[in-house]
């Protein structure tokens, strides 16, 4: 192309229009690689308010989504929701069983086992491609990333921890013994998710707490040492090596590959 392409021909192509012939697109690239000016006519404001003049319309009679939902979904996943439902009914489930083996003379506490990764199961629902269907639009928001990470994971554990911390009073158990580890396993999985995806740590981390502590554990009706009160410092250095991947790896999620 010898001459300068139209404004008109120009607007069609930045819109992406699929009724443009594909030697007139191969012709405007083509021009585009060799001259600056055209190139510049691309970004400017007349092109800018050309497409908003076509969107404006559309945007003036689709319904919007009200500003509290917006804010609450930032928060919350969608996709959350039957999740947390699910954890609480667990946490509700371990508790009759502690009060029943309790009873028996049992000496192993289905709470204490459950209780670090109940809210790995929330944060893989509130950050999962295959469950959340707009997963697409929300990472590629501006607000999405390690921030929106957060906050929904914040919102998880402020629904978890207080369930596990009624669950506590009801059978006796000591806050100590599960808080940590329960924050510890949580950045555990985010760190995790920041290399492989979340939905996939969250899956590693709880067939491996799974395998290694809880059936030992029940099968030997004795609980780890893994849940003992002089582990702390362990937890907390877990705690501590998390939030350091956590900050290094920072930019993985906003790419659709945390989401896997």
């Amino acid at each position: 192309m010898t001459a300068h392409p139209s404004d008109r021909l120009l607007r069609r192509y930045a819109r992406g229009d699929v009724d443009i012939e594909a030697d007139q697109v191969w012709a405007v690239e083509s021009h585009l690689e060799t001259c600056a000016p055209c190139r510049g006519r691309l970004s400017p404001e007349p092109i800018a308010q050309a497409v908003w003049a076509d969107l404006e319309p559309l945007l003036r009679s689709t319904p919007q989504m009200p500003a509290a939902r917006r804010r609450f979904t930032g928060w919350v996943s969608p996709a959350a929701g039957p999740w947390l439902a699910m954890i609480l009914l667990v946490t509700a489930a371990a508790v009759a069983l502690d009060q029943v083996g309790a009873a028996a003379g049992g000496r192993v506490s289905l709470v204490l086992l459950v209780a670090p990764v109940l809210p790995v199961l929330g944060v893989a629902a509130s950050w999962s491609r295959s469950l959340d269907p707009a997963y697409e639009i929300v990472a590629a928001t501006p607000r999405a990333g390690l921030p929106l990470v957060f906050r929904r994971t914040a919102t998880v554990l402020a629904v978890v921890v207080p369930g596990l911390a009624v669950a506590s009073v009801l059978t006796g158990l000591d806050l100590t013994l599960w808080l940590l580890p329960c924050l510890a396993f949580t950045i555990g999985t985010l760190a995790l998710g920041a290399l492989v995806g979340i939905t996939r740590a969250a899956v590693a981390l709880t067939v491996a707490w799974a395998v290694a502590i809880v059936a030992p554990t029940i099968a030997y009706s004795r609980m780890s040492f893994a849940l003992d009160e002089n582990t702390a410092p362990a937890w907390a250095v877990i705690l501590a090596v998390g939030l350091f991947v956590l900050a290094r790896r920072r930019m993985a999620f906003t790419r659709l590959e945390a989401t896997r």
